[in-house]
């Protein structure tokens, strides 16, 4: 599909093929949905992993082979930005925002089921992020690839009809909900990290990325990319993350992640809600989320952020929160989990809905998480200055946004983070 322009932003689609590792033939679809700005000089980037069990259904294959015919992909229908839709937080500050959607099963006893515990999504998350800096808004990266030169699909001008992101820039948000709230951890930990702990859990990480299926066009494994041409991590946000650790070797979660994160200086939110039985829940979520009993260290925040770390980890507890009111659209497979049969917590309980106040305060919390940042590299300063951050300050109230109201934290306030006691004070 052409770009479609929207005022001073456009929306494109882009489908390709990741290469986990480029010495071992394990293949994955991808879909990348993006918002970026008209004029081409995006100061970051939004990448966003969504909160559905991610890929195809019992019909995708039929599906795709109609779509070869029709140029449509069943991947295309998933469509997380219209659920996920807080592209106008991205405008003051002229960032663009991604979408990653890809080919996992979703079936129960699946080994390569998408429910969280996955390093693979997170991974994937990263190339996609990587590859949209690298190359822009294209499926055809090859035509300004080096290795084409002198052959007639060779543009020498393709790189400055496709980027998207300011010269030099690579400063990416990874975020998500659900179970994109863990994939997007292993995702904020970046190239290196990746490849150090993909090694560890046999899960190599050095992508080849392709354009098609057949006589298809490869990019140059991702560490021969100069540095400024892969993501560059500067924050995550995390809305209410859903992890799974079942079966180590095949669904290992995302423990590993969270830990190398804590002793990361990088700006880092995690948002519950009051009844969100899919995160809190140990039966949903292992671990959980997050817990209000003071000492829990069984917990993915309390992973992020131990005790006595210099983790920048912060969480904070929306009243009345629920598992689908980040959405902007109403989705059926996630208000699943809000049902009184998966969260009888909730029951009789005014909790939020899609569409609603819970998702226009995300909103607005993105909007605050983008200002932190300046035109060039990352957040400036230490943690002191994370947390008296104007960000921080906005998000550290009763009533941040419209009528929605945070709930009360141990020790005073309207957030937690490692060390509250001693450490800043908003």
């Amino acid at each position: 599909m052409k770009p479609i322009r929207i005022n001073n932003y456009c929306f494109d689609r882009i489908h390709a093929w990741i290469q986990y590792d480029w010495q071992i033939p394990q293949f994955m679809e991808v879909v990348i949905e993006v918002f970026y700005p008209e004029n081409r000089n995006a100061e970051g980037l939004v990448m966003f992993n969504h909160g559905f069990l991610i890929g195809n259904d019992l019909l995708f294959y039929p599906k795709k082979i109609i779509g070869a015919f029709t140029d449509d992909n069943p991947l295309f229908g998933i469509n997380p930005s219209a659920f996920y839709n807080y592209s106008s937080a991205i405008v003051e500050k002229n960032w663009a925002m991604a979408f990653v959607t890809t080919s996992h099963m979703q079936f129960e006893g699946v080994p390569w089921i998408d429910i969280g515990g996955n390093p693979r999504v997170g991974q994937e998350a990263y190339a996609a992020a990587s590859y949209l800096i690298k190359y822009g808004a294209t499926d055809f990266f090859f035509r300004q690839e080096e290795k084409n030169r002198g052959l007639e699909i060779f543009d020498p001008n393709a790189a400055e009809k496709n980027r998207f992101m300011k010269p030099g820039c690579n400063n990416v948000i990874f975020a998500g909900h659900s179970v994109g709230g863990a994939h997007a951890q292993a995702a904020a930990c970046g190239f290196e990290t990746l490849q150090e702990l993909g090694r560890k859990s046999y899960r190599l990480f050095d992508p080849v990325i392709f354009d098609r299926e057949f006589l298809p066009e490869y990019t140059e494994r991702m560490s021969k990319w100069q540095p400024h041409e892969r993501a560059n991590p500067v924050g995550l946000l995390q809305l209410s993350p859903v992890d799974q650790k079942i079966l180590p070797p095949l669904i290992p979660g995302m423990q590993p992640y969270r830990e190398a994160l804590a002793a990361k200086k990088l700006p880092i939110l995690m948002i519950v809600g009051q009844y969100d039985c899919a995160c809190l829940n140990s039966k949903n979520s292992n671990p959980p989320a997050w817990s209000a009993t003071p000492g829990d260290t069984n917990t993915q925040f309390a992973q992020l952020a131990p005790e006595g770390s210099n983790s920048w980890a912060v969480v904070a507890n929306v009243a009345r929160g629920s598992h689908s009111g980040y959405l902007t659209e109403n989705s059926e497979l996630c208000a699943l989990a809000d049902s009184p049969k998966n969260c009888p917590a909730g029951v009789g309980k005014d909790t939020y809905k899609s569409c609603g106040e819970e998702s226009l305060f995300v909103n607005a919390l993105l909007k605050e998480f983008i200002n932190i940042y300046p035109s060039e590299g990352g957040f400036q300063g230490e943690f002191c200055d994370w947390i008296k951050s104007d960000c921080i300050q906005w998000l550290n109230r009763e009533n941040p946004f419209g009528s929605l109201n945070l709930l009360p934290m141990n020790g005073g306030g309207y957030i937690d983070y490692a060390g509250k006691s001693t450490r800043c004070k908003p």
